[in-house]
């Protein structure tokens, strides 16, 4: 592939198509933006619903799972989209083209990222303004933390896409990438809490300072410690694309 310089005109193409292509396909489409909201709604209606217990659980797990679902659902529509384009021949008429690793994954990256804005949009409003749960901080912070851990599991899921000859063996690495930073996010148990062998696992995975993100801004006005965990959150993303970049091959010579 051409390393040629990112080039703004390339990049929006690439970002365009797969937008059309995602604004197409309904399934998909549903399963980004709507998927999220049931799955957090029916969450509140097995804690806290009409026989719940007065929003107390929703308002401990909420800031976790609004964290999670939209890792896991960019993560697994990212890996197999792109390996799907791999797989049918797609990327290798695009790399025949004068396009830079950065063009191909920056436009992707811009459409899912998009895409992602919009879903943690939707979730963020879903749980604080129809589910109530209690938040401390603003609200605006707590839907940007949202779309960076979005982003987050769409630079994943660029990165393992490389690694996968079908969308099953994309879907596979489910169990290695994403269930290990479930477990280890604070959801089950709050990280201080843990193994000091699971701990120091759990400092270096991802998705344990979005949960940390939104579980401060839950509990307090404060935002500097927020901030420092978005900047890790960030971090992680775009190391995601590097190392998608890096990747980044024909699959023939």
């Amino acid at each position: 592939m051409n390393l040629t310089p990112l080039s703004p005109r390339i990049l929006l193409a690439v970002a365009g198509r797969v937008l059309t292509q995602i604004r197409r396909d309904h399934r998909t489409l549903a399963m980004l933006l709507v998927l999220p909201c049931l799955l957090i709604t029916l969450l509140w209606w097995m804690f806290d619903g009409p026989a719940g217990a007065a929003g107390t659980t929703f308002d401990r797990i909420g800031p976790a799972v609004l964290a999670m679902f939209p890792f896991i659902v960019m993560f697994l529509v990212t890996s197999v989209t792109t390996l799907r384009e791999r797989s049918s021949g797609t990327l290798e008429r695009l790399l025949a083209m004068p396009m830079g690793k950065l063009d191909f994954l920056g436009g992707y990256a811009l459409a899912f990222g998009a895409v992602a804005a919009v879903q943690s949009v939707l979730a963020v409003s879903v749980s604080v303004g129809l589910l109530g749960l209690d938040v401390q901080g603003p609200v605006w912070l707590l839907t940007l933390v949202a779309v960076a851990d979005a982003v987050l599991g769409t630079a994943l899921g660029l990165f393992v896409s490389a690694f996968a000859q079908t969308e099953f063996q994309a879907v596979q690495f489910m169990p290695a990438v994403v269930i290990p930073q479930i477990l280890l996010c604070g959801l089950f148990v709050p990280r201080d809490l843990l193994p000091d062998v699971l701990g120091a696992v759990s400092d270096v995975l991802p998705l344990s300072y979005a949960v940390d993100a939104m579980q401060h801004l839950t509990r307090t006005s404060s935002t500097a410690v927020v901030w420092q965990d978005l900047a890790v959150v960030a971090g992680f993303a775009l190391a995601g694309l590097a190392l998608g970049a890096a990747t980044l091959r024909r699959r023939t010579a």
